[in-house]
């Protein structure tokens, strides 16, 4: 596997794979073309389905800009390709000069048909949970966050800090932030007042579910009003982990230090389900997104309140396993509804599944390993309208209603 550094990717929403990904594409595409005059370039599957809405556009024509950019929203299949795929032509004098195949396959990551032999080095020799707790358990590793440290180096939690900072961040923004998110669905932000409202909340139960839910909203939001975030493992399901780390951090006083510690293990979860099954939408539908996000906190939690292994991979399976068949479908291509509130309740799931992992480790039946396969092979065969086009779903029946 490699680094978890692939997993945590500080940039601007609303999309890993829709604008992440194709920005991180044209540039490279630009920089190998620099002989270029314009470009044009080709969206196919997801990205043409729902690219107005994601902003693919808009991120494209702004990376290759000042040069004039054509954007084709193709119907074509692809058999075989991801279902982010896309081309990009160079034209010098209206002749085509270059052209590159890209396919954006989750998290801000591009996978280029024919060179995947110049991406990054494998940092992991283990590629199961299986794999990690026996090398654990052979060198008497207690905690998935002295794994990644044994892989990665002591430097790695520098980049975590400045992973948890820049999440923070992105907390306080949205929740000092007001107004109406862009896309035509005159969606209100509602972080602030999910956080300050008052009366009615003194059981500590609902004021821990208060405040969870209003930290995902703020970053959720900040997500879809363009702004800067950490995928975690991806835009869309970002405010799942940032929520519980913050709620845990204000009410236990860990140190940052501590917290870096939780993403750590986090990261590994992620990186298994990444290069195991899928983080995206297009492919997997919102399981790979926010069920990887769910089992990343869950597994967060079960390290910071020092569970073993056994009950950290227990957290993370529970997680996972009750997003089983969750799909994607945004309205209007836009990751508003139900994306941002799906965040909330994943973050709450992830505290429960946690706590279930406290109490019934010792009698599960299910690994980690096998609830990921779970969700690869559920995913894949999910129908493509369930799959981030907007063509299914929540997103079918609100267009039939004509407020599109």
């Amino acid at each position: 596997m490699k680094s978890i550094r692939e997993i945590y990717k500080i940039g601007k929403g609303p999309s890993s794979s829709h604008t992440m990904g194709p920005e991180r594409a044209a540039r490279l595409f630009r920089q190998e073309n620099q002989q270029a005059d314009a470009f044009q370039v080709i969206l196919y599957g997801s990205l043409s389905k729902t690219g107005v809405g994601h902003g693919t556009d808009r991120v494209l024509r702004e990376t290759l800009a000042p040069l004039p950019t054509r954007i084709l929203f193709s119907q074509e299949e692809l058999p075989g390709a991801h279902p982010n795929t896309l081309d990009f032509i160079a034209l010098k004098e209206g002749k085509e000069i270059g052209r590159l195949r890209v396919e954006s396959i989750g998290g801000g990551d591009i996978r280029i048909p024919g060179r995947e032999d110049n991406q990054s080095e494998e940092v992991y020799i283990e590629h199961s949970f299986a794999e990690i707790a026996d090398f654990c358990k052979w060198r008497y590793i207690s905690t998935l966050s002295e794994y990644v440290e044994l892989n990665e180096g002591p430097e790695i939690w520098d980049f975590l800090l400045n992973v948890w900072q820049t999440m923070k961040q992105s907390i306080e923004d949205g929740l000092n932030a007001t107004g109406t998110l862009p896309g035509g669905l005159n969606v209100q932000r509602k972080a602030g007042y999910l956080y300050s409202k008052t009366g009615g909340c003194d059981a500590p139960a609902l004021r821990e579910f208060q405040l969870i839910a209003a930290y995902a909203y703020a970053v959720a939001e900040q997500n879809a009003d363009n702004g800067t975030i950490v995928t975690a493992p991806t835009c869309g399901a970002c405010g799942v982990l940032p929520a519980v780390l913050k709620y845990v951090q204000d009410t236990k006083g860990y140190s940052d230090e501590t917290i870096c510690r939780g993403l750590a293990t986090a990261g590994i979860i992620g990186n298994l389900t990444k290069s195991n099954a899928s983080i995206s939408g297009a492919e997997c539908g919102c399981q790979a997104e926010i069920g990887t996000a769910c089992s990343m906190a869950a597994a967060a939690l079960a390290e910071l309140y020092g569970q073993n292994l056994d009950q950290v991979e227990y957290a993370a399976e529970v997680a996972m396993e009750h997003h089983l068949g969750l799909t994607c479908d945004p309205i209007c291509g836009l990751v508003q509804i139900p994306c941002i509130e799906r965040n909330a309740v994943a973050a709450m799931r992830a505290m429960n599944a946690c706590n279930l992992s406290y109490f019934l480790t010792g009698s599960r039946n299910i690994s980690y390993d096998m609830v990921c396969r779970a969700m690869h092979e559920t995913g894949v065969n999910l129908n493509k309208r369930f799959r981030e086009t907007s063509e299914g779903g929540l997103a079918k029946l609100y267009g039939r209603r004509g407020l599109k």
